[in-house]
């Protein structure tokens, strides 16, 4: 995938909002939590970042093609410089897996409010 095709492909994920940031990084967030950045060619942060689920950012982080993400590897973020050593299919499932990684570590509330989960119910007086 290209990068524009990538940030197509985030934009359109549920209640994904898109931002521009730090020297022209395109950021994704959910619940406003960031999930995956598209940077311009050769920024810092490598070309394409997102947030791995934390059982797999070792493995991960140590694949070909990934390294960890600048700034963001404590929280288990991997980077992709050259987007193209992914197929489309493997880098769309890890972008579906960012996104539902964040959405589900946001409050039920939340994930009500942007239509992520099912209503919150209203709590028991006892």
């Amino acid at each position: 995938m290209t990068p524009r095709q990538i940030e197509r492909f985030c934009a359109g994920l549920p209640a994904a909002t898109r931002i521009v940031q730090w020297e022209g990084v395109a950021v994704f967030k959910v619940g406003g939590k960031m999930f995956c950045l598209v940077a311009p060619a050769a920024h810092s942060v490598g070309r394409v970042s997102f947030k791995s689920a934390p059982e797999h950012y070792e493995a991960l982080s140590r694949s070909p093609g990934f390294r960890p993400a600048p700034y963001l590897a404590r929280a288990k973020w991997v980077s992709v410089d050259d987007p193209a050593v992914l197929t489309d299919a493997e880098m769309k499932a890890y972008l579906r897996r960012a996104h539902a990684v964040i959405a589900a570590a946001l409050p039920r509330r939340k994930q009500a409010e942007l239509g992520l989960a099912g209503p919150v119910a209203a709590p028991r007086r006892t």
